[in-house]
């Protein structure tokens, strides 16, 4: 099952991404958006592994979850990872807790290496991704401009979870394998 280690956010969070992302469809030619049910904060993508190997991903997950705090997140920027011709991925960034965030990632990385995974080589960018493969009307820097991050609250953040991602009826759906709450 292809998997990823995250987090999920509460309705009203989601409703506030979900405004933003009207604002950005406006403003788009083309481009592919994030279904409000998927927005969350990957943590670790993990890709394809076998079912039996769950077990110990969740194992190790309940142990990280009992060392962290809970902690909140202030979605403070839009961003972008370019494509070609197009722009590869439209996220969300963030402010707040963000040592918190990134001793958890850490705590994570060095837990699925212990357990056979690969460590990623890329530095980790926390975000939300709201659209891709996005062709605006207007330069980047202009949409920057017409979004207001306004009336966003914190994100608190609860709990890890292993996360299938998984296509049904032309669709990306994301379900919990298994979520631990953190202290």
């Amino acid at each position: 099952m292809r998997t990823f280690i995250g987090t999920d956010f509460n309705k009203e969070s989601k409703e506030k991404i979900a405004a933003i992302q009207t604002t950005v469809r406006e403003q788009a030619e083309r481009g592919r958006f994030k279904y409000i049910g998927n927005f969350h904060l990957t943590i670790k993508f993990l890709g394809e592994i076998e079912d039996k190997r769950s077990v110990d991903i969740a194992k190790a997950l309940r142990g990280i979850a009992s060392r962290h705090e809970r902690f909140s997140l202030q979605v403070d920027r839009l961003g972008c990872f370019d494509g070609r011709d197009s722009i590869h991925a439209l996220w969300l960034g963030f402010s707040g807790e963000l040592a918190k965030l990134h001793g958890l990632y850490m705590d994570i990385e060095d837990s699925m290496h212990g357990i056979g995974l690969k460590r990623e080589i890329k530095p980790y960018t926390p975000h939300i991704t709201i659209a891709q493969d996005l062709k605006l009307k207007l330069p980047f820097e202009a949409l920057q401009e017409r979004i207001s991050l306004e009336g966003i609250k914190p994100i608190e953040i609860r709990e890890i979870a292993l996360i299938k991602s998984e296509e049904k009826a032309g669709k990306r759906i994301y379900t919990p394998v298994s979520a631990f709450p953190l202290k």
